[in-house]
């Protein structure tokens, strides 16, 4: 049965489309592909679920959040929709049966991280399977025009080539027209298939409010704020991890049902909070960014940013948790001079140093032997942090100066499923010789027995790779479980570049590009706050859909007083301040070996190489949290 009116009534037993839904199914049932920007929770999964039970092979979904890729995997398998999802917290047994079942051209729809489309195995495994369509969820991420950049998105489009992938579909909540554009190059996808259902939503009340620097009066503006409206299901996004247990204490003692989120907590510790929130009906959550993707709560009745968000991307996707069920909602932002601080020390304090960069690629490229490469050691031995060096490592593949060949791990880990004698028994003399000696030559433990492939190969007189692929084939038989620990990427150099300095300049030049990009984003944040007409017109401009008219429901529609907003941008140092910047730089430590990294170190920015300096020079960290950055750059250099 192909009536899309049918199977949806029949399998997500709605009645009637949604707005753009089946603009974009048509589309691709007709076998075009299609870009669809739909707002936060208005149905862009059914663009996909519903098409992928009437095309012929697989749809196969790439998605960066593991969360919804879950519980978007669980709902449609309680429909009888033959779906998985292929990922690191899998078992064994999970994964041989997701093999099995590709093999067998079972599975309708698979879910995979972009990262998995880099692993050499999937590929290969991929290149059997029929695929119908590709759908590239949170698609803004090709584009180092959009807020959230991922560079392993860049290769999507190159790994959909491989496997001969000819239709895609598109999904973002969030597109300027210029990212928008990027991704239709991308994916060669038409202007008229671009379907764009439109950012505004009528029933959320857009406010704001200006406050004096410092904590008090955002403390008592937010409790005033809570009291002045019926308890319901809220979110406090906040720009720091230490912000948000302050301010959950601080609403929890007047007595709110309220807890904190962010990425430093545990990840059981997290999805507790969350199931917690999503069946308390006034739960309020403090959260920073962590927080939110994936969360299909309709009825979150208040949004505020405590700080200021950090792009008007974010701020859209934030705000655009609220009200999902239709019913009014309220979203604020509480802001003060002093936040612009913090959000351009996270956008400063991401790019890495001209000289550490220098210094990395020397280190990749001048060399004719294979690399093998523990990203979290490069990030510790040249202070750049992991995401810069797996741009960089992009970067460097798109140039052709170097190609990824295979994720390896120095440690693997494993346990036997059968007894040892009966294992060897699969195999000739020659073959359980070997693997006698791999077993005789690994450190058994209670239950997993532990084995560094590179460690053992030369006493065994074998090649890591062999002993590798020998313990892969035993857990690909069901002889073993098996577990990999402490990743390492495996590259071959390509070329050599012609100039290795100025390539260095132009890649150095391509980061601060980025910064600059991140640093016009947050200007734009500051003018919607500064902006004394309506909001809801400021935010559809941005996203290139100018409205005829106001809303008639936000702050300054609703004849609020305009409060200015300047943000304390330039604000100098004291003179006790500048004391701080002196007596460190006097120390000469070689991490803190230009003013970036010192006002990095200074304004409380955490870097990969700032853990162990903190145990020797701690007392500085953070000691100028809160100052402008530059500021601080500029005492440095003098």
């Amino acid at each position: 049965m192909n009536n899309p009116q049918e199977l949806l009534k029949q399998y997500f037993g709605f009645e009637a489309f949604r707005p753009g839904q089946a603009e974009v199914i048509e589309k691709l049932l007709a076998g075009r592909s299609a870009l669809a920007v739909f707002p936060t929770g208005s149905g862009k999964s059914l663009c996909f679920q519903l098409p992928a039970l009437c095309l012929e092979g697989l749809t196969l979904v790439v998605s960066p959040l593991l969360a919804l890729m879950k519980d978007q995997v669980d709902f449609l398998v309680s429909k009888g929709i033959a779906a998985a999802r292929w990922d690191s917290q899998q078992s064994y047994d999970e994964v041989r049966e997701i093999k099995n079942r590709l093999q067998q051209g079972q599975l309708k729809l698979l879910y995979v991280s972009p990262e998995r489309l880099s692993n050499e195995f999937f590929l290969n495994l991929m290149q059997s399977v029929k695929i119908s369509l590709l759908v590239v969820d949170e698609a803004h991420c090709i584009s180092e025009w959009g807020h959230n950049f991922r560079p392993e998105y860049l290769k999507l489009q190159y790994h959909a080539q491989k496997l001969a992938i000819r239709q895609f579909l598109c999904l973002t909540a969030t597109a300027t027209p210029q990212v928008a554009q990027d991704i239709c190059r991308v994916f060669d996808i038409p202007p008229q298939d671009y379907v764009l259902t439109g950012f505004y939503r009528p029933n959320l009340t857009l406010r704001h409010h200006v406050l004096p620097e410092g904590e008090a009066a955002k403390d008592q503006k937010l409790l005033e704020r809570l009291a002045q409206h019926p308890k319901g299901a809220t979110v406090v996004y906040v720009a720091l991890r230490h912000t948000a247990e302050r301010v959950a204490r601080l609403l929890a003692g007047q007595g709110y049902p309220a807890k904190p989120y962010h990425a430093g907590m545990k990840a059981e510790e997290r999805s507790e909070i969350q199931q917690w929130f999503m069946d308390h009906p006034q739960g309020v959550v403090v959260a920073t960014i962590a927080f939110g993707m994936g969360v299909d709560k309709s009825d979150i009745r208040y949004v505020y940013h405590y700080n200021l968000p950090k792009n008007i991307e974010s701020y859209s996707q934030e705000i655009g948790r609220a009200g999902r069920d239709g019913l009014p909602s309220i979203c604020e932002i509480l802001a003060s001079p002093d936040d612009g601080a913090v959000l351009e020390g996270f956008i400063y304090g991401d790019t890495p140093g001209e000289r550490d960069l220098k210094a990395l690629i020397t280190e990749l490229l001048e060399t004719d032997e294979p690399l093998s490469l523990s990203i979290n050691q490069l990030a510790k031995e040249f202070d750049i942090k992991d995401l810069a060096i797996n741009t960089l490592l992009v970067y460097l593949e798109l140039g052709g100066f170097l190609k990824y060949q295979r994720t390896s791990f120095a440690q693997l880990q494993y346990f036997l499923l059968k007894s040892e004698a009966e294992l060897l028994g699969h195999f000739d003399a020659q073959r359980a010789d070997f693997l006698k000696k791999v077993f005789e030559h690994s450190d058994k433990k209670a239950k997993w027995t532990y084995i560094d492939p590179t460690e053992v190969a030369p006493l065994i007189g074998e090649t890591p790779e062999r002993i590798s692929a020998a313990l892969d084939y035993l857990s690909d038989q069901g002889l073993i479980e098996l577990q990999a620990r402490q990743a390492r990427k495996q590259y071959q150099v390509l070329k050599q570049p012609a100039d290795l300095i100025a390539l260095a300049k132009e890649l150095y030049q391509s980061f601060v590009e980025k910064e600059g990009r991140d640093r016009q984003r947050l200007e734009e944040v500051y003018q919607l706050i500064d902006n004394d007409r309506c909001k809801v017109r400021y935010l559809m401009d941005y996203f290139g859909e100018p409205m005829a008219q106001d809303c008639g429901h936000c702050g300054p529609c609703l004849k609020e007083p305009h409060q200015a907003y300047l943000p304390d941008q330039s604000k100098p140092l004291s003179a006790g301040q500048r004391a701080y910047v002196a007596q460190l730089k006097a120390l000469r430590l070689p991490e803190l070996n230009s003013s970036r990294k010192l006002a990095r170190y200074l304004c409380g920015i955490n870097s990969p190489a700032s853990g162990a300096l903190r145990k020797k020079q701690g007392k500085f960290f953070g000691l100028l949290e809160g100052s402008s950055f530059w500021a601080v750059v500029e005492a440095g250099n003098q």
